[in-house]
């Protein structure tokens, strides 16, 4: 897989991050995401922009993996007191950054090896 520029990635967590918290810090993380995604892909990565299509996957699963007592009330206890939040359903998280990443994998595998012959 030669020609991997994992920075696009990293943008693409970025601008995911961004989308979820829009409303405080979103606007200047997609503000960046945009600014880094414009200098790596001038640089002439075009095919590694699928790295952008994966870095979602990674706050998808993150936000999985903290949700996975819901969905509804799930409490936490420890010795001094007790803590109650709702929680999402883990499962449409896990299944479309689990999705994200394989399909971005499977499409840049493809490229990669069409581009070797």
């Amino acid at each position: 897989m030669g020609g991997l520029v994992p920075g696009l990635g990293a943008v693409g967590a970025c601008a995911a991050l961004g989308l979820a918290a829009l409303l405080s810090v979103g606007v200047l993380l997609l503000a960046a995401a945009a600014v880094a995604a414009v200098l790596l892909l001038r640089k002439g990565h075009r095919i590694t922009a699928l790295g952008a299509l994966a870095g979602p996957a990674l706050p998808l699963l993150y936000l999985a993996y903290s949700n996975r007592g819901g969905p509804g009330t799930v409490c936490r206890s420890t010795a001094t007191e007790t803590i109650c939040t709702d929680e999402f359903a883990p499962l449409p998280f896990l299944l479309t950054g689990v999705l994200l990443l394989a399909v971005s994998v499977l499409v840049f595998s493809a490229l990669d090896r069409r581009r070797g012959n």
